[in-house]
């Protein structure tokens, strides 16, 4: 639908793959290789079986370490009530739209297809919508001059009940809506040009074009790596050559495989005779493990080939693999399968480019998760939320970490005067979860004071309750469980 799915050419000659040729890359359908000397109908039986779809890897291996927890409204001067009531309300819309489960497909398309979307739309409840939309179906025009604003947003798609295409026209005043029996329409990419206007037809003036309550574009990009292309620029886009080179290596492999690593046998001195009726020669031994060859001319001699030697191949392929792993900042061992006798430091310092590369991540997409609340918050018309700027989004530690790290991390931050609820975030608790556990902490508070006793004086059971009280607290301090 997108006039750049094809693969084009930038100014440098540089081929630009399409999104067709990111996405079969992604899903490990690369394209067949050419072997000299071998049937390209072969080499394709052959690349069913020999393909290792390394780039898929790739993707996955920083996607799996995106997760968002939550989000962190207001700041330290405002007024807690209001900004865990904020939090509390981002929760609310984030798991009201499946979004633990979403937000990883947008990750996912951001990083396989350069870029991904989330639309924010009012449902019929009144409550706001977000979807995921990828770049085949959305385009998006930034207003002049700025890389954030959005002047124009077109969302294009197959109706798949009626057999219609169908669009819908953002602009921050007016929504525009088509529709289409078009069987391939197209659109240049540009929001604001639409090729083939005169094969769209509204459905009447009332239902085609409406105002734009929310005064936006309620598109939100998810661009991946804009300092590499302002349009984005996929996670693997920078070793599709590496795995095309993986992939002829794995079919130069299995060629020498088939006919070069069986001893071929040859004969020197032998009679051949030819078939009488085709005139072609016929062959006097059938290669097979089970014969053995003899002949009664003892002018003939037979001997054997040496079998070709595959490490030089697999070498390659290795050397191919630790190219793709150092350019593409994926863990080693990720991709070669194989640890043994490695430290945890070893481990934990081999991810330390992938870690990098996914906070880099992180803090790209978390500007735009904060805009995708912010709309949301202007569906249901909280103008206030609308405009906290202050917001942050919540991701999930990349890292891994055992819990005896945490736990001892946590008690040393208790000492430096961390406070209790930003303990629990860093140790990978969730906000609900941390909600949670503030309401069972003062429960067993209240549950820990002494009861009093009516048949004692007051001023008796006071001075016992504030003596228990100080053996608690003494003991708090010393208890690591309790600070």
């Amino acid at each position: 639908m997108l006039d750049e799915r094809p693969d084009s050419t930038d100014e440098h000659g540089e081929t630009i793959p399409g999104l067709d040729t990111l996405r079969d890359f992604a899903e490990g359908r690369p394209p067949i290789p050419h072997v000299l000397g071998v049937d390209p109908r072969e080499a394709r039986e052959w690349m069913r079986d020999a393909r290792t779809n390394w780039t898929s890897l790739v993707i996955d291996s920083p996607t799996e370490r995106m997760h968002v927890d939550g989000f962190r409204f207001g700041r330290p001067d405002d007024k807690g009530d209001e900004a865990a009531k904020a939090d509390t309300d981002a929760n609310r819309i984030w798991q009201e739209n499946s979004m633990d489960a979403d937000a990883d497909l947008v990750h996912y398309g951001a990083l396989s297809q350069r870029r991904a979307f989330v639309l924010v739309e009012r449902g019929d409840d009144g409550r706001p919508v977000l979807t995921h939309e990828t770049p085949r179906q959305v385009a998006v025009e930034h207003a002049q001059g700025s890389r954030r604003k959005l002047a124009a947003g077109l969302k294009m798609w197959r109706d798949d009940w009626t057999g219609q295409t169908r669009a819908t026209l953002w602009t921050p005043d007016r929504v525009y809506d088509f529709t289409t029996k078009q069987e391939t329409p197209v659109f240049s990419g540009r929001a604001a040009e639409l090729r083939g206007w005169d094969a769209f037809a509204l459905p009447n003036a009332s239902e085609g074009e409406r105002p734009n309550d929310l005064g936006m574009v309620p598109l939100v990009p998810f661009i991946n790596r804009r300092n590499r292309r302002p349009s984005g620029f996929a996670e693997h886009e920078d070793v599709l050559s590496i795995q095309n080179r993986i992939n002829l290596s794995l079919i130069n492999l299995m060629a020498a495989m088939r006919y070069g690593a069986f001893r071929q046998r040859w004969a020197a001195g032998l009679e051949v005779g030819e078939d009488p009726v085709t005139g072609q020669p016929i062959q006097p031994f059938q290669l097979d493990i089970r014969r053995l060859w003899t002949t009664d001319d003892p002018e003939v001699r037979f001997g054997e080939f040496a079998a070709t030697d595959l490490a030089p191949y697999v070498r390659t392929v290795e050397s191919a693999v630790q190219d793709l792993a150092a350019i593409s900042r994926t863990p080693p061992h990720y991709l070669i399968g194989a640890v043994v006798n490695v430290s945890g430091d070893a481990l934990k310092a081999a991810e330390t480019g992938l870690i990098s590369k996914v906070r880099d991540r992180q803090r790209n997409f978390g500007e735009s998760w904060e805009a995708v609340m912010r709309l949301a918050f202007r569906v249901l018309g909280d103008e206030a939320k609308a405009t906290t700027y202050t917001a942050e989004t919540v991701w999930r530690d990349p890292e891994s970490r055992s819990i005896a790290e945490l736990a001892d991390a946590a008690v040393k931050k208790s000492t430096a005067g961390v406070p209790w609820r930003q303990r629990m975030e860093d140790m990978g608790y969730t906000p609900a979860e941390i909600s949670r556990m503030e309401i069972d902490r003062a429960s067993d508070a209240m549950n820990a004071q002494p009861a009093v006793d009516p048949t004692q004086p007051a001023s008796l059971d006071a001075a016992r309750a504030t003596r228990d009280q100080r053996t608690v607290i003494g003991r708090s301090t010393s208890d690591p469980v309790a600070a």
